[in-house]
């Protein structure tokens, strides 16, 4: 008899989180759904089919919580194919405006949680190698930094090197390692302020730029795909493709214009 595959999510109480959750479960999976938001998680777990989810409450900033909620959703679900890396903040607005806590928190949970998780998930994974994946949030801001982005575009790129580091480091093992790469995405995050200095959302800002804001269900999608396939870095959104073209081929035009813009997105 088979066994159900599993993955366990964090930042799984709302947005990317939830949509892959329902993703994973809709396909037969064993979901373990972690975040610090106990309601969002409850909510998350009434949309999934009956005797398909766990949930355990994470700060992905305690390394040892790590441990013991893997080992929780392991218990259960026997064994855990999938670790998707997902939890994160988001911060905007120029460096010298931003508040030491807002800096720190933003790198502890965008970086540091993301290596906590990987290097807790990896004796997990081996156990279901070959076919296991460590799966990771980057961001299209992990492409190229633009103004006001400098410190979440910091744990994005550390995040993307990350992936490509482990790519290569686990690849012995049978363990794939991949991320996502989004733009601005249908999420709650985007109707939040980007530092305490401003009241005016992100999503404000996003549309007075004329980039547009991606439903979440195409993040899902990416997802399973990404797990299923073999590209390292998935794009999501047509501000993540474009940043990638622009990036490859035109670094100078996006120099320019960061530079004659100089106007943060926050």
């Amino acid at each position: 008899m088979a066994t159900t595959k599993a993955i366990f999510i964090t930042g799984g109480g709302s947005g990317i989180g939830r949509a892959v959750a329902i993703k994973f479960a809709s396909q037969g999976w064993h979901v373990g759904v972690a975040d610090i938001n106990e309601a969002g998680m409850a909510e998350t777990a009434a949309l999934l089919p009956a005797g398909r989810c766990f949930t355990v409450r994470l700060d992905v900033r305690d390394r040892a919580a790590w441990d013991e909620a893997l080992a929780a959703f392991a218990a259960v679900a026997g064994g855990i194919d999938v670790v998707f890396n997902n939890a994160g903040i988001p911060i905007g607005g120029a460096l010298t405006d931003l508040a030491t806590e807002e800096i720190e928190r933003t790198l502890d949970i965008n970086l540091k949680g993301v290596i906590f998780g990987a290097q807790a998930a990896y004796p997990w994974l081996k156990a279901r190698a070959p076919g296991s994946c460590l799966l990771n949030t980057a961001s299209a801001a992990g492409i190229y930094g633009v103004p006001g982005g400098s410190v979440y575009s910091a744990t994005k790129f550390g995040v993307r090197s990350m992936t490509e580091s482990l790519d290569g480091e686990w690849a012995a093992d049978g363990i794939a390692v991949r991320d996502l790469m989004p733009g601005f995405i249908e999420t709650p995050l985007i109707d939040i302020a980007p530092n305490r200095k401003t009241n005016a959302p992100i999503r404000d800002r996003v549309m007075q730029a004329g980039l547009e804001i991606t439903p979440v269900v195409e993040v899902a999608e990416a997802a399973w795909n990404a797990v299923h396939g073999d590209r390292l870095h998935t794009l999501v959104g047509k501000t993540a493709r474009s940043a990638q073209f622009a990036a490859r081929f035109m670094p100078g035009l996006i120099r320019r214009r960061n530079r004659a813009s100089g106007r943060p997105l926050g």
